[in-house]
This record gives structure tokens, sequence and C-alpha cells, in this order.
């Protein structure tokens, strides 16, 4: 996701923040910008695409003396990636540099723009200098003005502000968004969303708690609570490790991708959820006039959460819809009708074979939707509508925060659906988006659950295959799981629906047979119970994962009793994917970057 950096000091800042910014690529960026005030004066440099290209801007740029800098890699969630919608952001006098998402920036921009000012970009970062110099009109310092600015922004943030009448002072706050200060025997300040770009740097750092804002000069660092309480630093000394920071000290990106979950789909919730309902700005309402049937067409983990989503528009919009494996619906002359909304699916944007099906249904004049993580890709810029996820970048091979991000948006959008149908109670909806409230703290992992299926993977490195078995909504999540082990173990695993057991896979069951039963509690529990029985009386060595006890489990992982199976589905999908990465590590493999496999498929 998008990175910052900062720098107070007397060194060459343009090139301090230039190599910050290059330590943060593997976060994923569309564009990148600096800003550098010295002497009262602001110098300001952005770009579209690699670093490179603001190199090559700033190649001429030289910064001697003392100054302040700001710099930012932006992954786009409000506008496309343009240099006017790159930061920094620019007010009268000031600049500003942000993270995540401002969930109140439309309502914030009315009551400015009724003020006369004037939006350059599409994003929601402007909101924030604007805002600020709005307050610093009526406010006695400029410290003052930043804190009344904060304090009226809701959602994920962490932001760097700098303005022409404190040239010797950069303001910060975070919340919801990381981000850290460090500081050297020089005592030059430098701040970043990561480790990494401070390594070399600095010897110290202070990692922000949610809430905290302030300020920092040559000679201060000033740091305030969320309500309003002077605290102290509080400095650890800095990895000098850098792989090892760009993973935050978890072993493979993917386990850092797992437990990022929880932070990406409160991104993906941000500015969508209302009290009463679903709303994505992104979306013109038409889109969905004279729709009487949804195709979803995807391949491998995006077809799983579109396989997902047939279950939820069915149950919760009523409306007729089904799923095709995008590399098989390219060739079977399928029967495309007008009335039929088309929506692909894809982590990239760039699946070949999903692309190809969105030209199809281009082609035979269909409305179209993509489901993307990158924005500007080729399905975003030609289908005629787009929701983004926002699941930053996924380094890891086998998919986890992308899928999560998927499946959390086809809820919303059921929801969205249900509403404009009218096919669920106001107060069922205002129940559903309750439920999406819940699903951050949902997916935060536990450290003994973790430490338990760690445990419990040295016991499932041999045999001759496993079943992951669900009942509705958990029969994708069992495809999922199935592929997760698959992808990364090498182990055989199927994903099959519970009750097709006896219609031939129980063949297989004897002890050497793993089977990892996905059992909520809230969902068809007794008939997925029975089905797992079945099993278990074959001699099939059970696995179990629900929030009650299955006596004839060999093996039981609990999850947290939840109050709907959505919830359960969420937990249970951080379970099979911790499964899959434990017994991969075992087995000596390479987590991220498993054989064979490459992250985006752009051939057929």
């Amino acid at each position: 996701m998008c990175g910052i950096v900062g720098y107070l000091g007397d060194k060459n800042s343009k090139e301090i923040l230039l190599s910050g910014l290059k330590e943060l690529e593997y976060r994923g960026y569309d564009s990148a910008g600096i800003a550098v005030l010295q002497n009262g004066k602001v110098d300001s440099f952005k770009a579209i695409g690699k670093l490179v290209n603001l190199e090559e801007k700033t190649k001429d740029y030289i910064t001697e003396d003392f100054s302040i800098g700001i710099g930012h890699t932006r992954w786009a969630t409000h506008g496309k990636p343009t240099e006017l919608n790159a930061h920094p952001h620019i007010g009268d006098e000031s600049y500003v540099v942000h993270n995540g998402i401002i969930e109140n920036y439309a309502e914030l921009k009315k009551q400015l723009i009724a003020d006369g000012v004037t939006f350059l970009s599409q994003t929601d970062t402007e909101v924030i200098v604007h805002q600020f110099e709005k307050n610093l009109k009526i406010s006695d310092s400029a410290f003052e003005a930043f804190r009344k600015t904060i304090s009226e922004l809701k959602g994920a943030y962490a932001t760097l502000l700098v303005t022409k009448g404190e040239s010797k002072t950069i303001f910060f706050a975070k919340n919801g968004s990381p981000m850290l200060v460090g500081v050297n025997d020089d005592n030059e300040k430098y701040f970043a969303s990561s480790d990494t770009p401070l390594i070399g740097q600095c010897s110290d750092v202070n990692y922000f708690e949610d809430g905290d804002y302030g300020y920092v000069t040559p000679t201060e660092l000033a740091i305030f609570t969320k309500d309003d309480v002077k605290k102290e630093a509080i400095f650890t000394k800095l990895s000098t490790n850098k792989l090892s920071a760009q993973k935050d000290g978890f072993r493979f990106f993917m386990e850092k991708e797992i437990y990022e979950q929880s932070s990406v789909i409160a991104d993906t919730l941000l500015g969508r959820l209302y009290d009463d309902e679903i709303l994505f700005d992104e979306l013109d309402d038409s889109l969905f006039d004279g729709i009487n049937e949804i195709k979803l067409c995807a391949c491998g983990t995006s077809y799983h959460s579109a396989l997902t989503a047939t279950y939820l528009f069915e149950r919760y919009a009523k409306i007729k819809t089904s799923v095709e494996v995008a590399s098989e619906f390219r060739y079977r002359q399928p029967i495309m009708s007008k009335d039929t909304l088309f929506v692909v699916i894809s982590q990239s944007g760039e699946t070949a074979d999903t692309l190809e099906t969105l030209k199809m249904a281009k082609a035979a004049g269909l409305k179209t939707l993509v489901i993307c993580n990158v924005d500007n890709s080729s399905m975003v810029r030609l289908a005629d509508a787009c929701i983004l996820t926002r699941a930053g970048v996924e380094k890891g091979v086998a998919s986890t925060k992308a899928f999560a991000t998927q499946v959390t948006v086809f809820w919303m959008m059921a929801l969205y659906l249900a509403k404009r149908n009218n096919s669920l109670s106001s107060q069922e909806i205002v129940k559903q988006i309750n439920l999406l409230r819940e699903v951050p703290s949902i997916v935060k992992v536990e450290d003994e659950m973790h430490e338990r299926i760690k445990r419990l993977s040295k016991r499932y490195l041999h045999g001759h295959g496993f079943f992951f078995i669900g009942r509705d909504v958990f029969y994708p999540l069992a495809l999922e799981g199935a592929l997760k082990l698959k992808e990364i173990s090498y182990l055989h695993a199927e994903g099959y629906p519970s009750g097709e057991m006896k219609h031939g896979p129980i063949a297989l069951a004897d002890p050497e047979l793993f089977t990892i039963a996905l059992l909520p509690q809230h969902l068809l529990y007794e008939k997925a119970k029975s089905n797992v029985e079945e099993l278990s009386a074959r001699d099939s060595t059970i696995c179990a994962i629900s929030s009650l006890a299955f006596d004839k489990a060999d093996d039981f992982i609990p999850i947290n009793e939840c109050t709907d199976y959505m919830l359960e589905f969420f937990e249970m999908m951080i379970v099979v994917q911790i499964f899959s990465l434990e017994i991969s590590a075992r087995l000596g493999n390479d987590v991220d970057m498993p054989r064979n496999l490459a992250k985006s498929v752009t051939v057929e």
C-alpha cells in the first residue's frame, strides 16, 4: 500500500526522500512525489509510474543546509493514477502526504467547495490540506489548526503536513495506518510508514499508536494522544536487516499478509458502510437498470470468492447469479443476454483468461463491472464500472488478503442490491452492516490460535491427500483452503461440498486421508456434522474447525463463538490460511514463491 517518508535536518533532503521512497517500492505504487520546504520556499515534484520518473524530474534539483521534506508513493484508492492525484497535495501555503482513507472526505469537500476552495485532484487526501488552511485562518497557531483538522477527520490515516509559516516544523498524525519516527545523534528526524527507509539513517525509532499526533522541530519531538495528553516517545533500537524490515518481523510475506487482513478489510469497508445502507461512490445506480441476472467470471482464488458471491447475491438480493471459470467460458460459445451484468474478478486486473471474457461481454453489449485490486489495470480501463478492493500489494504468490477483500466487497454488494431490490427488510440490512463492521476484529490473528495450528501442522506432513469439506459458502472456502495447501505445500488436496462425499469421494477414506471439516455453528451444522461422521466411520483422520467441540474429530481447531455464519466464514478463512502456511514451512518449501506459479497469470 502507499508509503510515506519525511525528513528534517541539514542533509540533502531530496536524496533522503527519494532513497526512502525506493525502500518502500515493495509495497506497490502507481505514482510518487516529494515536497521540500527550505528558506520559506517549497519545491514540489510529482510523477506517475516508477520512481525513475520522479528521479528524472528532480535530477537538477539540489538542497543544501537545513530543510524539511515529505514524500509519498501512492496506491490509488480515490481517483486515477495521475500527477494531479499524486501526493503531496497542495493548498495555498501548505503540503500534505497521507496513507489511508478519509471516510468523511465527501462531506468535508462539499463544505470546502461551498467556502470557495478549488480542488485540483479527485483524492480524499486533498481535503486535509484545505481543511487545515481553513482552520489556520481562525486559529492562534499552525499546531492548533492541525489539531483541529485531525479531530475533524474520520477514517484511517497516517499523514505529514508542512506549511510555509512554520518552516522548521513537520506536523504528523497516525490513526489506523502505520507510521514511525526515527532520530539519530545528529538530531535529525525521519518519518516513514515502515522500518526500511530508516535503516542506515537512524538508530532509534518510536512507533506511533492510533490517535497519536504532534510535531517535530530541530529541537523537539512533541507527541499527543487522541485525548490531547502530551506523552513521551518510547524509542526502540532499529533493525539493520532490510528484508526482515519489509516483512515487519514475520517469517514470510504470506504470513505478514494474513496478519494484514484486519487492516485491509477495514480499508475495504471505509466510506462504504453507512448506518442503514451500503454506498459505492464509484457506481452509478443506473448500472443495474434492466439487469435480471449477474454472471461472475474469474480464475483461481478469485473464482472461489465469486462462487461465495453466488450464495450471497441469491440469498440477500434475490437476483439470479451464476459463476464461470474464465478459461472455460472463453471457448464454449456461451449465450449472453443483455439483461445480464457481467462481473469479472481479478487481483491484478491483468489475468489473461478473465480479461478475454470481459472483452467478449463488451462485444456482446453487456454491462460490465470489475472487482479488482489495481487501479488503471487493463480490466479497470475496459469495464463500465469498477470497485477497488484496496488490499494493497500482495507479494506472496498464494493469495490471502485479496480473497478476503473480494469476499468483503461481494457481501457489501449483496446488501447494496438487496436495498435496491427491496429483498431484505431495513432491520436486516442494518443487522448485516453491523456484522460487516465486526469483520476487521474477527480476522485479527490470535497468538494462541496460531501456535496451536503450528503445533498441529507436524501431524499433517504425509498421507495420500486432503479433503477440505464444507456446505453453502463454506464449500467455496473449502475449495480455497485446498488450493492454498496445494499451492505452497505441494500436497494433494481437494475441496468438496460436504454432501458429495458419499457420491464417490468417500471411497478414498482411510487413516491416511486427512479431512479438514468446516463446521459452522450457524449454518447447516447438523447436516455437515453428519457428513463428517460418515468419513470418520470409514477411519478418515478428521480435523474439525468449529466453535463447537466435535467428539468424532481426531484434531480440533476451535474458533471463537460468533453470532453469524459469515463471521464464522472469516474466522475459518484465517485458520485454513495459517494451516497451509505452517505445513509448507515445516516441509521447508519457499512459502512466498512456490514452484511453477506466478503472481499474475497474463498468458493462457
